[in-house]
């Protein structure tokens, strides 16, 4: 990814969730917050509720790639952490890439 880094530490996600700057839809919730730096950093969370390990592993790649394939969409300077829902599991890419995208789009971090 060019223009960002995952957020990795708790206190970096409470930091977002705090703001509670949220939109959501049927398989994600986002939250987005301005971190006044030249990058983006991406956090996803993915609980056991959604299923075992490799279904987790799969929906962080498929959001991680989504965001990788419209990285150069985005504003900079954000802190922006993904939450799957339990029903996410089943779903494939162009899915999961419609819904990242859509929920980007209300949150109006997209260069038009």
């Amino acid at each position: 990814m060019k223009f960002s880094e995952s957020l990795k530490k708790t206190s970096d996600f409470q930091v977002v969730y705090k703001k509670r700057r949220s939109k959501a839809n049927k398989y994600l919730i986002m939250y987005v917050n301005y971190n006044n730096l030249d990058k983006n950093r991406l956090g996803i969370s993915c609980s056991k509720k959604v299923g075992n390990s490799v279904v987790r592993h799969k929906m962080t790649r498929l959001i991680r790639e989504s965001y990788r394939l419209h990285e150069e969409y985005f504003n900079i300077g954000l802190d922006i952490v993904v939450v799957v829902r339990p029903n996410a599991k089943d779903i494939g890419y162009k899915e999961m890439s419609s819904a990242f995208m859509h929920l980007a789009n209300l949150h109006k971090i997209v260069k038009k």
